[in-house]
């Protein structure tokens, strides 16, 4: 095959489209997930378009109430850590649909103090919109597949004093070293 044969057969510019589409779609749900575990509300909320809908199972509205139901009720429990699994993306024009696998720790307290390990596992069936170049959710469906509540311990840290743990509001080191940087330039 000769190269403009392959030419031809290969649109490149539609598959950079494509491959751009795919990154940003992919850095909405990155937003997502780090504004869930930082609580940082503006982050959260710049992965949805305004007039995005979402159910969770636990309330269902949008985009603005979500957030704000997202950041209370994380904000009660003592951590998170969330995981993005498996991403599959079907994209049509401006407009897509995906599938994202999720895992989700909680660090909680039982009615006594207690520490609680509260694992929740599922799926995110999400739309997608590309508007003004910027690929947001439209849709979410938070589809729960399994759920683990366990006694948890926070041994590891009462024994390495020295180690880094993660922050929220802003008191994460992710934040504060770009501040560091920021001020020593």
């Amino acid at each position: 095959m000769t190269e403009a044969q392959l030419a031809t057969a290969y649109d490149i510019a539609a598959e950079v489209r494509d491959l751009a589409a795919r990154r940003d779609i992919a850095e909405a749900a990155h937003r997502y997930m780090r504004g869930l575990d930082r609580l940082d509300a503006a982050l959260q909320r710049q992965a949805f378009h305004d007039d995005a809908m979402i159910d969770c199972g636990l309330m269902k509205g949008p985009a603005d109430e979500f957030v704000a139901f997202c950041q209370d009720l994380l904000g009660t429990m003592e951590a998170t850590h969330h995981l993005l699994g498996q991403h599959r993306i079907e994209i049509s024009g401006e407009s897509a649909t995906g599938e994202a696998y999720f895992q989700a720790w909680h660090g909680v307290r039982d009615e006594s103090g207690g520490v609680r390990d509260l694992f929740i596992a599922g799926r995110y069936l999400d739309e997608y919109a590309c508007r003004d170049g910027e690929w947001r959710i439209t849709s979410r469906l938070l589809v729960t597949d399994w759920v683990k509540d366990a006694p948890g311990s926070l041994d590891f840290f009462a024994a390495n004093p020295g180690a880094v743990r993660g922050g929220r509001h802003g008191a994460d080191p992710s934040y504060t070293q770009a501040q560091q940087a920021g001020a020593g330039s």
